[in-house]
């Protein structure tokens, strides 16, 4: 059954360049390793609302826009054989150590497809 990591954060818009290039890369290591697909989105309608919302959720400043992502694989048993390779990858560990957000507020999590049509 398909698996599903999904990925909420904010860039500091002044990043945005230099976090599409880590998306980029990032997309192309976890293909490479066997992801179905990998996906990167910038907020374009999502208010910041009175008790949730996606700016609310990763504590968004009035300079930062929220990115929403996600990666697909075949199951979470994939899942997990890819990340640890993903993890292992050169590519990606320099990467890791410069990212252009704070991490600390990124909401990650892993999920099992319930319906797609």
């Amino acid at each position: 059954m398909t698996y599903v990591d999904g990925f909420v954060l904010a860039v500091p818009k002044d990043k945005i360049d230099a976090y599409k290039a880590l998306a980029q890369l990032a997309g192309e290591v976890w293909m490479e390793h066997g992801a179905l697909s990998y996906v990167e989105c910038t907020g374009d309608d999502v208010p910041y609302g009175e008790l949730t919302s996606f700016p609310r959720a990763v504590q968004a400043k009035d300079d930062e826009v929220v990115i929403f992502s996600w990666i697909t694989y075949e199951s979470r048993e994939q899942r997990d054989k890819i990340n640890e390779k993903v993890m292992a990858d050169t590519r990606i560990e320099k990467q890791m150590s410069e990212m252009p957000f704070d991490g600390k507020r990124m909401i990650y999590g892993g999920f099992n497809l319930l319906l797609q049509m």
